[in-house]
Protein backbone atom coordinates (compact mmCIF):
# COMPACT_ATOMS: atom_id res chain seq x y z
CA UNK A 1 0.00 0.00 0.00
CA UNK A 2 1.05 3.26 -0.79
CA UNK A 3 0.62 5.68 2.05
CA UNK A 4 2.04 8.06 4.21
CA UNK A 5 -0.01 7.38 7.32
CA UNK A 6 -1.85 4.62 7.88
CA UNK A 7 -5.18 3.88 6.53
CA UNK A 8 -8.43 2.96 8.87
CA UNK A 9 -9.81 -0.28 7.37
CA UNK A 10 -12.20 -2.43 9.36
CA UNK A 11 -11.30 -5.86 10.07
CA UNK A 12 -14.49 -6.99 7.87
CA UNK A 13 -13.13 -4.99 4.84
CA UNK A 14 -11.34 -6.47 2.37
CA UNK A 15 -8.59 -4.71 0.19
CA UNK A 16 -6.19 -5.89 -2.07
CA UNK A 17 -2.87 -5.23 -1.06
CA UNK A 18 -1.51 -4.20 -4.61
CA UNK A 19 -4.54 -1.21 -4.09
CA UNK A 20 -2.74 2.54 -3.91
CA UNK A 21 -4.23 4.31 -0.69
CA UNK A 22 -3.37 7.65 0.07
CA UNK A 23 -3.23 9.37 4.06
CA UNK A 24 -6.08 9.34 6.09
CA UNK A 25 -8.27 6.88 4.30
CA UNK A 26 -10.82 5.38 5.57
CA UNK A 27 -12.41 2.07 4.66
CA UNK A 28 -15.68 0.73 6.57
CA UNK A 29 -17.15 -2.73 7.67
CA UNK A 30 -17.22 -5.77 4.70
CA UNK A 31 -15.92 -3.13 1.40
CA UNK A 32 -14.01 -4.42 -1.15
CA UNK A 33 -10.90 -2.46 -2.71
CA UNK A 34 -10.07 -4.38 -5.85
CA UNK A 35 -5.88 -4.58 -6.66
CA UNK A 36 -5.94 -1.67 -9.13
CA UNK A 37 -7.71 1.00 -7.15
CA UNK A 38 -6.32 4.26 -6.16
CA UNK A 39 -7.98 5.90 -3.18
CA UNK A 40 -6.67 9.76 -2.58
CA UNK A 41 -5.81 11.07 0.58
CA UNK A 42 -9.05 11.29 2.97
CA UNK A 43 -11.04 9.32 0.76
CA UNK A 44 -13.89 7.45 2.94
CA UNK A 45 -16.02 4.29 1.90
CA UNK A 46 -18.85 3.74 4.18
CA UNK A 47 -19.92 -0.28 4.70
CA UNK A 48 -20.48 -2.63 1.84
CA UNK A 49 -18.58 -0.55 -0.63
CA UNK A 50 -17.42 -2.38 -3.68
CA UNK A 51 -14.86 -0.44 -5.72
CA UNK A 52 -12.84 -2.17 -8.64
CA UNK A 53 -10.92 -1.98 -11.73
CA UNK A 54 -8.73 0.47 -13.12
CA UNK A 55 -10.35 2.90 -10.67
CA UNK A 56 -9.04 6.42 -9.16
CA UNK A 57 -10.85 8.23 -6.75
CA UNK A 58 -9.81 12.04 -5.70
CA UNK A 59 -9.14 13.27 -2.32
CA UNK A 60 -11.98 13.85 0.48
CA UNK A 61 -14.76 11.73 -1.99
CA UNK A 62 -17.28 9.92 -0.13
CA UNK A 63 -18.78 7.20 -0.64
CA UNK A 64 -22.05 5.67 1.22
CA UNK A 65 -23.39 1.56 1.61
CA UNK A 66 -24.10 -0.47 -1.16
CA UNK A 67 -22.44 1.92 -3.86
CA UNK A 68 -20.88 -0.31 -6.89
CA UNK A 69 -17.99 1.58 -8.66
CA UNK A 70 -15.89 0.38 -11.39
CA UNK A 71 -17.36 -2.55 -12.25
CA UNK A 72 -17.56 -3.83 -15.75
CA UNK A 73 -19.53 -2.03 -18.10
CA UNK A 74 -23.24 -2.85 -19.13
CA UNK A 75 -22.22 -2.98 -22.74
CA UNK A 76 -22.00 -6.31 -24.61
CA UNK A 77 -19.12 -5.20 -26.94
CA UNK A 78 -17.16 -4.45 -24.01
CA UNK A 79 -14.46 -7.24 -23.69
CA UNK A 80 -12.49 -6.67 -20.77
CA UNK A 81 -9.71 -4.17 -21.90
CA UNK A 82 -8.00 -1.83 -19.57
CA UNK A 83 -10.30 1.15 -19.47
CA UNK A 84 -10.25 3.28 -16.87
CA UNK A 85 -12.58 5.20 -14.43
CA UNK A 86 -11.59 8.65 -12.76
CA UNK A 87 -13.35 10.41 -10.45
CA UNK A 88 -12.04 13.65 -8.58
CA UNK A 89 -12.19 15.38 -5.59
CA UNK A 90 -14.60 16.78 -2.84
CA UNK A 91 -17.41 14.27 -4.19
CA UNK A 92 -20.36 12.77 -2.66
CA UNK A 93 -21.35 9.23 -3.97
CA UNK A 94 -24.55 8.42 -2.22
CA UNK A 95 -26.30 4.54 -1.52
CA UNK A 96 -26.26 1.96 -4.37
CA UNK A 97 -24.70 4.37 -6.93
CA UNK A 98 -23.45 2.16 -9.95
CA UNK A 99 -20.58 4.11 -12.11
CA UNK A 100 -18.76 2.31 -14.61
CA UNK A 101 -15.42 2.37 -16.59
CA UNK A 102 -15.00 3.43 -20.71
CA UNK A 103 -14.89 0.88 -23.37
CA UNK A 104 -12.92 1.05 -26.25
CA UNK A 105 -15.65 2.28 -28.57
CA UNK A 106 -15.64 5.47 -26.26
CA UNK A 107 -12.22 6.52 -25.55
CA UNK A 108 -11.29 4.09 -22.96
CA UNK A 109 -12.43 6.75 -20.03
CA UNK A 110 -15.15 7.20 -17.58
CA UNK A 111 -14.86 10.72 -16.20
CA UNK A 112 -16.22 12.80 -13.02
CA UNK A 113 -14.88 16.06 -12.00
CA UNK A 114 -14.78 17.76 -9.00
CA UNK A 115 -17.63 18.55 -5.84
CA UNK A 116 -20.51 17.08 -7.77
CA UNK A 117 -23.24 14.51 -5.73
CA UNK A 118 -24.65 11.94 -6.89
CA UNK A 119 -27.80 10.84 -5.15
CA UNK A 120 -29.10 7.58 -3.86
CA UNK A 121 -29.68 4.94 -6.89
CA UNK A 122 -27.98 7.47 -9.26
CA UNK A 123 -25.68 5.74 -12.55
CA UNK A 124 -23.00 7.06 -14.43
CA UNK A 125 -22.63 4.62 -18.10
CA UNK A 126 -19.70 3.63 -19.57
CA UNK A 127 -17.73 7.08 -21.65
CA UNK A 128 -19.48 9.38 -19.68
CA UNK A 129 -17.71 12.73 -19.18
CA UNK A 130 -19.26 14.57 -16.13
CA UNK A 131 -17.62 18.05 -14.84
CA UNK A 132 -17.50 19.95 -11.64
CA UNK A 133 -20.32 20.17 -8.69
CA UNK A 134 -22.80 18.22 -11.40
CA UNK A 135 -26.25 16.87 -8.94
CA UNK A 136 -27.83 13.39 -10.12
CA UNK A 137 -30.98 13.04 -7.77
CA UNK A 138 -32.18 10.29 -7.09
CA UNK A 139 -32.25 7.43 -9.36
CA UNK A 140 -31.27 9.75 -12.32
CA UNK A 141 -29.46 7.53 -15.00
CA UNK A 142 -26.99 8.10 -17.79
CA UNK A 143 -26.59 6.07 -20.75
CA UNK A 144 -23.06 5.70 -22.18
CA UNK A 145 -20.98 8.28 -23.78
CA UNK A 146 -22.93 11.18 -22.44
CA UNK A 147 -21.61 14.45 -21.55
CA UNK A 148 -22.76 16.41 -18.57
CA UNK A 149 -20.89 19.95 -18.39
CA UNK A 150 -20.22 22.09 -15.44
CA UNK A 151 -23.19 22.80 -12.42
CA UNK A 152 -26.14 20.81 -14.69
CA UNK A 153 -28.58 19.26 -12.56
CA UNK A 154 -30.44 16.32 -13.55
CA UNK A 155 -33.88 15.47 -11.60
CA UNK A 156 -34.93 12.21 -9.86
CA UNK A 157 -35.85 9.56 -11.93
CA UNK A 158 -34.43 11.58 -15.27
CA UNK A 159 -32.66 9.29 -17.87
CA UNK A 160 -30.69 10.59 -20.51
CA UNK A 161 -29.59 8.62 -23.85
CA UNK A 162 -26.71 7.41 -24.96
CA UNK A 163 -24.17 10.08 -26.91
CA UNK A 164 -26.25 13.19 -25.32
CA UNK A 165 -24.88 16.49 -24.25
CA UNK A 166 -26.10 18.53 -21.36
CA UNK A 167 -25.00 21.87 -21.08
CA UNK A 168 -23.29 23.84 -18.41
CA UNK A 169 -26.05 25.34 -15.44
CA UNK A 170 -29.04 23.09 -17.64
CA UNK A 171 -31.41 21.64 -15.32
CA UNK A 172 -33.28 18.31 -16.54
CA UNK A 173 -36.70 18.22 -14.78
CA UNK A 174 -37.28 15.08 -12.47
CA UNK A 175 -38.52 11.75 -14.25
CA UNK A 176 -37.67 13.11 -17.95
CA UNK A 177 -36.64 11.39 -20.89
CA UNK A 178 -33.65 13.18 -22.41
CA UNK A 179 -33.39 11.91 -26.15
CA UNK A 180 -31.33 15.10 -27.69
CA UNK A 181 -28.99 17.43 -26.71
CA UNK A 182 -29.81 20.31 -23.93
CA UNK A 183 -28.33 23.74 -24.80
CA UNK A 184 -26.13 25.53 -21.66
CA UNK A 185 -28.58 27.00 -19.50
CA UNK A 186 -31.64 25.55 -20.61
CA UNK A 187 -34.29 24.01 -18.76
CA UNK A 188 -35.98 20.59 -20.06
CA UNK A 189 -39.18 18.41 -18.68
CA UNK A 190 -41.44 15.59 -19.98
CA UNK A 191 -41.40 12.12 -20.63
CA UNK A 192 -39.63 13.14 -24.09
CA UNK A 193 -37.87 16.08 -22.85
CA UNK A 194 -38.90 19.44 -24.78
CA UNK A 195 -37.10 22.61 -23.39
CA UNK A 196 -39.06 24.98 -21.40
CA UNK A 197 -37.28 27.88 -20.87
CA UNK A 198 -33.88 29.22 -19.25
CA UNK A 199 -32.63 27.79 -16.39
CA UNK A 200 -33.09 31.77 -14.53
CA UNK A 201 -32.99 31.04 -10.98
CA UNK A 202 -30.11 28.74 -11.22
CA UNK A 203 -28.63 31.90 -13.27
CA UNK A 204 -29.07 33.97 -10.51
CA UNK A 205 -27.80 31.85 -7.62
CA UNK A 206 -24.52 31.56 -9.96
CA UNK A 207 -24.64 34.99 -9.66
CA UNK A 208 -25.26 36.07 -13.54
CA UNK A 209 -26.39 39.68 -13.81
CA UNK A 210 -29.66 41.15 -15.17
CA UNK A 211 -27.69 41.86 -18.39
CA UNK A 212 -26.15 38.80 -19.24
CA UNK A 213 -29.74 37.24 -18.18
CA UNK A 214 -31.64 39.46 -20.60
CA UNK A 215 -29.10 39.05 -24.02
CA UNK A 216 -29.43 35.00 -22.80
CA UNK A 217 -32.99 35.16 -23.11
CA UNK A 218 -32.93 37.09 -26.56
CA UNK A 219 -30.30 34.35 -28.13
CA UNK A 220 -33.16 31.81 -26.65
CA UNK A 221 -35.90 33.26 -28.50
CA UNK A 222 -33.74 33.75 -31.68
CA UNK A 223 -32.12 30.63 -31.87
CA UNK A 224 -35.82 28.99 -31.19
CA UNK A 225 -37.79 31.63 -33.76
CA UNK A 226 -39.38 29.74 -36.96
CA UNK A 227 -37.32 32.11 -39.70
CA UNK A 228 -34.13 31.14 -41.60
CA UNK A 229 -32.44 27.98 -40.96
CA UNK A 230 -30.08 27.07 -37.68
CA UNK A 231 -26.93 28.85 -39.44
CA UNK A 232 -28.54 32.29 -40.14
CA UNK A 233 -29.98 32.44 -36.80
CA UNK A 234 -26.43 31.36 -35.19
CA UNK A 235 -24.76 33.63 -37.38
CA UNK A 236 -27.14 36.43 -36.64
CA UNK A 237 -26.63 35.82 -32.60
CA UNK A 238 -22.92 35.53 -33.40
CA UNK A 239 -22.61 39.54 -34.72
CA UNK A 240 -25.26 40.78 -32.17
CA UNK A 241 -24.22 39.06 -28.91
CA UNK A 242 -20.84 37.47 -30.19
CA UNK A 243 -18.75 39.72 -27.24
CA UNK A 244 -21.41 38.28 -24.43
CA UNK A 245 -19.86 35.10 -23.30
CA UNK A 246 -23.08 33.41 -22.05
CA UNK A 247 -23.68 33.91 -25.78
CA UNK A 248 -20.72 32.60 -27.46
CA UNK A 249 -21.06 29.94 -24.89
CA UNK A 250 -24.46 29.08 -26.43
CA UNK A 251 -23.54 29.60 -30.16
CA UNK A 252 -20.20 27.19 -29.71
CA UNK A 253 -21.98 24.39 -27.83
CA UNK A 254 -25.01 24.55 -30.73
CA UNK A 255 -21.81 24.58 -33.70
CA UNK A 256 -20.29 21.39 -32.49
CA UNK A 257 -20.67 17.90 -33.89
CA UNK A 258 -23.55 16.29 -32.60
CA UNK A 259 -25.36 13.11 -32.84
CA UNK A 260 -28.22 13.12 -31.31
CA UNK A 261 -29.45 16.81 -32.41
CA UNK A 262 -30.83 19.68 -30.54
CA UNK A 263 -33.39 19.61 -27.65
CA UNK A 264 -36.34 22.12 -28.70
CA UNK A 265 -39.13 24.04 -27.08
CA UNK A 266 -42.57 23.07 -28.08
CA UNK A 267 -43.82 25.05 -30.61
CA UNK A 268 -45.70 27.10 -28.31
CA UNK A 269 -43.36 27.72 -25.46
CA UNK A 270 -40.19 29.55 -25.91
CA UNK A 271 -38.98 31.05 -22.81
CA UNK A 272 -42.21 32.20 -20.64
CA UNK A 273 -40.82 32.74 -17.34
CA UNK A 274 -40.20 36.22 -16.79
CA UNK A 275 -37.01 37.64 -15.77
CA UNK A 276 -38.69 38.50 -12.31
CA UNK A 277 -39.68 34.80 -11.26
CA UNK A 278 -39.45 34.20 -8.21
CA UNK A 279 -36.93 31.89 -6.43
CA UNK A 280 -39.40 28.93 -6.32
CA UNK A 281 -37.00 26.28 -7.57
CA UNK A 282 -36.18 24.54 -4.71
CA UNK A 283 -32.09 24.76 -3.31
CA UNK A 284 -30.81 22.19 -5.85
CA UNK A 285 -31.25 24.91 -8.85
Amino acid sequence: MDSTSTPAIHPTAIVDPEAKLGSGVRIGPYSIVGPQVELGDEVVLHAHVVIDGRTRIGARTRIFPFASIGTAPQDLKFHGEPSELVIGADNTIREHVTMNPGTEGGGMLTKVGDGCLFMVGSHVAHDCQIGNRVILANNATLAGHVVVEDFAILGGLSAVHQFCRIGRHAMIGGMSGVEQDVIPYGMVMGDRARLSGLNLVGLKRRGYDRAAIRSLRDAYDTLFEDEGTLADRLDHLASSYGDVPVVAELITFVRQDASRGLCKPRPEIRNPAPETAPDTAGDAS
